[in-house]
């Protein structure tokens, strides 16, 4: 067969024999993505493209990292697979990796198949700890689609999914479509502040066992935390004896150009939960990252909760391998380096050049372009516009991360110089023409 007729072949085996999730399914004509390597994909044609949505902005280490695929080489080849009820060398090296980069007061890690279940499994924990029921939740956030962790969920994706209980939403920041008619990033994060705690009161502290938030909102549209909320939300957990959990399954291991997004703001979790970028999806895994407080509440009672998968050797020797490589290379450093010198100010340009976009935000390699109508009402674009926008996008080798009104520029933690300037270049191109 040509490598035509491999695409080919891929497209009609996905159509006929795939289920895709969040897509209806008649009509569907997917990229086929054969082979990547860093920053870049391609087909078996050999056609290439910059992949800046890191497929789910989870490749945080980019594609086929040596090290990485190495590290799940060396475990298949001595142990594929083992129940989570044994002590296994593998496990405990990842466990003690992730631990190495939480607070002060975090001493276990409890695996998952990934960030579902892991913010699952945390609300689950929060529950038990507390003997309360409800968990606040903002109205812009995902946090995974089993039974809490979609009802913890904000967006669309929650209305035909509910039918787990003890679930309530709240406001939280975002300046730009202020809910509070805030003007500055202080009012925002005073008044959103406030209106958090009108919650609490109103829904009965002593009925609330969590506040689950993401550190950063990713598919939200990457809301960067104004100065004070996440300290002053954990301040209100404090002040009712509320649990703190973190979700930083997209913000975590680099993609904020920090180990944990939380660490730029002043905050520490009672839980933590991850998946994504601790080791970049190259096997399925997540977690919760446990305080020791919440631990000890289980050392004398059984924890009610397990998966086949938990801990699986071969995932926890993608861990090891990614940590110890984002480590020896500085990977996050280098996130932070080219969100601050690359893709902030190569987006800023395109701000002041394109009067389509409303607002650029983000750090690190986590930034969202909000697309708007009219600058002056801030009236979102239209879903066509998007649409148009992801296909010039596709058409000059870039494969975006489109979500509502938003592409979110989300390229993997390796990203160099050269493709950042390639890929601002395209979405000048895509922009100028969806504009004309």
């Amino acid at each position: 067969m040509t490598d035509q007729d491999l695409d080919a072949q891929a497209k009609t085996l996905d159509r006929e024999f795939v289920f895709h999730s969040w897509l209806a399914q008649a009509n569907l004509d997917l990229p086929v993505i054969a082979g990547g390597s860093g920053a870049t994909v391609w087909d078996h044609a050999g056609n290439r493209m910059l992949d800046f949505a890191s497929q789910l902005v989870n490749v945080n280490i980019g594609h086929q990292h040596a090290a990485v695929v190495q590290a799940i080489q060396e475990q298949a080849s001595t142990l594929a697979t083992i129940g989570p009820a044994t002590a296994n060398l593998t496990r405990g090296r990842a466990a003690q990796r992730i631990i190495g980069k939480a607070p002060d007061g975090f001493a276990k890690v409890f695996f998952t198949n990934g960030g579902a279940d892991a913010n699952e499994n945390a609300v689950r924990m929060a529950r038990l700890h507390t003997g309360r029921d409800t968990v606040l939740s903002t109205y812009r956030s995902y946090h995974g689609n089993t039974g809490a962790a979609i009802v913890a969920t904000g967006d669309w994706r929650r209305m035909p999914n509910q039918y787990a209980r003890g679930h309530v939403h709240f406001f939280g920041p975002y300046l730009y479509r202020s809910e509070f008619w805030a003007t500055t990033p202080e009012e925002e994060s005073a008044r959103a502040l406030h209106h958090l705690e009108r919650v609490i009161v109103s829904e009965g502290p002593a009925t609330i066992a969590a506040v689950l938030l993401e550190s950063v909102p990713g598919t939200a549209g990457i809301l960067i935390p104004p100065p004070g909320y996440l300290a002053g939300v954990r301040e209100l957990c404090d002040r009712y004896g509320i649990i703190l959990i973190l979700d930083e399954v997209m913000a975590g291991f680099g993609r904020t150009g920090r180990w944990f997004a939380f660490e730029g703001y002043d905050v520490v979790p009672d839980l933590i939960t991850f998946a994504k970028g601790v080791n970049s999806g190259y096997v399925p895994v997540g977690g919760v990252i446990i305080s020791d407080e919440i631990s000890a509440t289980f050392d004398d009672r059984v924890f009610p909760g397990g998966l086949t998968y938990s801990g699986h050797p071969l995932a926890a020797a993608s861990i090891i391998g990614s940590i110890d490589a984002m480590e020896a290379e500085g990977i996050v450093e280098h996130a932070r380096r080219i969100g601050d010198e690359a893709i902030g100010p190569g987006l800023a340009d395109l701000e002041q050049k394109h009067p389509l976009i409303g607002e650029v935000r983000g750090e690190g390699v986590f930034w969202a372009i909000e697309l708007v109508a009219d600058r002056g009402t801030r009236e979102p674009v239209a879903a066509s516009v998007i649409g148009q926008l992801k296909k010039e996008l596709t058409a000059r080798g870039l494969v975006p991360f489109a979500a509502d009104n938003r592409i979110h520029v989300v390229p993997p933690c390796v990203v160099t110089d050269d493709e950042v300037a390639q890929a601002i270049s395209i979405y000048d191109e895509a922009l100028t023409v969806v504009e004309a």
